[in-house]
């Protein structure tokens, strides 16, 4: 994951051709692109459909931004995963027209156009679907590829939750940014109560030592700072990189020997992973008392890693494997 802040200070700048020889007007390869992007951008301003906006409205996103966008918007493009799950939870069924590579749930995210993975997205396209309105995140986002947005015209809103928090204030604030406050309260609620039903399930029991494994070759765990982190907390456990200044570390078997986790749980990052392999690779370490006692699980990364409403269904699925003689039976919303 890429960590970096999006910070926006620049204004467009109109580049003039360079002219040499008889007057001719010589335009080099940079030039002729931001050219067909002009010629598309203008096209498209010309034949695009017309919309009716009850007002403008100018807010400071989650990286310190002011944003001014047609309210409420209605064609929004989402550039990752969590947005799009947001946007779908808030009933924005029409509006979202266009999704990142990465956008898999819910089901109606497949079929809205993919405008591009985390750091590269086709800009064409994106101009092609002329949204009012796009949502980038400070985690993951490159900060020269909003910027190239804003140089187009496209207003763009960040959003940056760094733990389970946070992605409560990202729902709220994505809420009033698309006019849908009341439903984004109500996500808010539900989220929160089922947080404090597992804290409160699990505060006076013992906490068992967590190894999150997040990557194979090398073995990556989270540390301090990390979402995964925040989750083993809030559901009563240890996380046995949890004092790692590193927010992603890789730990060496050594090293792992020596912190002795008493669960360890596999996230599910690699769709292509052969985590049966991984299981057979851990039960070799009989010294290791997670291993020893049968307690090495698998967890949906989505469920995890993802800042969206189902990170709570993270929380739960984490303290329900962390703590199983207190959650026997499905927490009810």
């Amino acid at each position: 994951m890429i960590d970096s802040s999006i910070h926006l200070f620049s204004t467009p700048t109109l580049t003039l051709p360079h002219r040499r020889g008889r007057g001719k007007t010589v335009f080099s390869h940079q030039g002729r692109k931001r050219g067909g992007f002009l010629f598309i951008l203008c096209m498209l301003i010309l034949f695009a459909p017309s919309f009716s906006y009850s007002a403008t409205l100018k807010l400071k996103d989650e990286v310190g931004r002011e944003v001014t966008f047609p309210f409420p918007p209605k064609r929004i493009v989402s550039l990752a995963p969590n947005i799009t799950e947001i946007l779908f939870s808030l009933g924005l069924d029409e509006e979202v027209v266009g999704v990142s590579i990465h956008c898999n749930y819910p089901e109606k995210a497949k079929s809205r156009v993919r405008v591009g993975s985390y750091i590269s997205i086709d800009f064409e396209r994106v101009i092609s679907l002329m949204p009012d309105l796009i949502i980038a995140t400070g985690a993951g986002n490159p900060r020269e590829m909003v910027e190239r947005l804003e140089r187009l015209g496209f207003p763009t809103y960040a959003i940056f939750p760094k733990k389970f928090d946070d992605v409560l204030q990202s729902i709220r604030h994505l809420g009033q940014v698309v006019a849908k406050e009341k439903e984004a309260l109500s996500i808010i609620e539900s989220m929160q109560r089922r947080k404090e039903r597992v804290v409160e399930r699990t505060k006076n029991l013992s906490c068992p030592k967590v190894f999150l494994q997040i990557g194979e070759a090398p073995v990556v765990t989270v540390g301090k700072g990390s979402f995964g982190d925040d989750l083993i907390r809030l559901s009563g456990g240890e996380n046995i990189a949890g004092n790692d200044r590193e927010m992603y570390p890789r730990l060496g078997m050594e090293e792992i020997l020596k912190r002795s986790p008493e669960v360890i749980v596999i996230s599910s990052m690699n769709p292509k992973g052969d985590y049966e392999r991984v299981f057979r690779e851990w039960e070799r370490w009989k010294m290791i008392p997670a291993v020893k006692q049968g307690r090495i699980h698998l967890i949906d990364s989505d469920l995890i890693d993802r800042p969206s409403p189902r990170i709570i269904n993270g929380l739960e699925e984490m303290a329900r494997l962390l703590h199983p003689e207190r959650f026997k039976k499905p927490m009810q919303n």
